[in-house]
């Protein structure tokens, strides 16, 4: 019921739901901590979709305790973690997922940006500020490629992955990428319709900031601007200072008329890049509004 609750963008009932899965459990005591990490890993990605980061970072280290090196809390912290701003933190997640399960391109990706926000942050010096990064014991990398003996569905995850983690097959990873270069070219001939089903394909698959950002421009052009605003901020999620994200949030947003929200994202990106010509022509656009 959780998981449908969640499926449905419910994720306030499916968090009441998934607690009181584990109050049931909790009484059994050890014999269901695969169970309950599971669910406060689920409970976990509603606190995420929620903005409730401090209670996602509880649960995923409630679930961890109960089974360590899990891949989704790992994620799921580590995304909370990067949202609030612990990138060192967020790094050491990320780094410990990819020793459980290397070909994990969510936690790759988080590396890469933990990188890049701890370089601006700390200099050249910043892996010695970092926390220790554990070691995974070869059981814990072999356990969570092992098909699970419980019942089907048992150990699933809601069906919608949080932010930017990728539960693929590789084959469905590559369908992915297939698809959205099938958008890219359909944009390239003018077809922003057929491009956003293509788009819209490929999320089914895997959630990427690119994709969303192409689907974004489309429904720019196609002046579907709520579409195009909602993209960036599912865009955002996976990479908070992604420049196309929040330059074309910033077009939608001022064509709804929401000059406040538009002004703080191009300051936002302006941050990243204080020279970028289009946004500060925008924002010039836009303090004339």
């Amino acid at each position: 019921a959780g998981n449908e609750e969640f499926r449905r963008g419910q994720y306030g009932p499916a968090a009441e739901l998934y607690s009181r899965a584990l109050a049931q459990l909790e009484a059994a005591g050890d014999a269901t901590a695969e169970e309950r990490s599971v669910l406060l890993a689920n409970r976990a990605a509603c606190h995420l979709k929620d903005g409730a980061c401090s209670l996602c970072v509880a649960d995923c280290t409630s679930a961890l305790e109960l089974v360590p090196f899990g891949i989704k809390p790992l994620l799921r912290r580590a995304a909370a973690y990067e949202a609030l701003e612990r990138y060192s933190l967020a790094y050491v997640d990320y780094k410990t997922a990819l020793q459980v399960d290397c070909s994990v391109q969510a936690a790759h990706d988080g590396v890469n940006r933990m990188t890049k926000a701890l370089l601006e942050k700390d200099g050249v010096n910043w892996r010695q500020k970092l926390p220790p990064i554990p070691t995974v014991p070869v059981s814990s990398q072999t356990r969570w490629n092992i098909p699970s003996a419980q019942a089907p569905g048992a150990n699933s995850p809601p069906a919608t992955a949080p932010q930017g983690e990728r539960d693929q097959t590789p084959a469905g990873m590559e369908r992915a990428r297939m698809l959205k270069e099938e958008g890219n070219e359909l944009v390239k001939k003018g077809n922003h319709r057929k491009a956003v089903e293509k788009y819209s394909e490929s999320l089914k698959l895997n959630k990427e900031c690119a994709t969303y950002t192409n689907r974004a421009l489309c429904y720019l052009t196609l002046k579907q601007y709520k579409e195009a605003a909602q993209d960036c901020t599912e865009a955002l999620k996976l990479d908070p200072k992604n420049v196309k994200a929040l330059y074309r949030r910033a077009q939608a947003l001022k064509e709804l008329k929401d000059y406040k929200s538009s002004i703080a994202d191009i300051k936002s990106l302006l941050k990243t890049e204080p020279k970028n010509t289009a946004a500060l022509r925008l924002l010039q656009e836009l303090n004339r509004a």
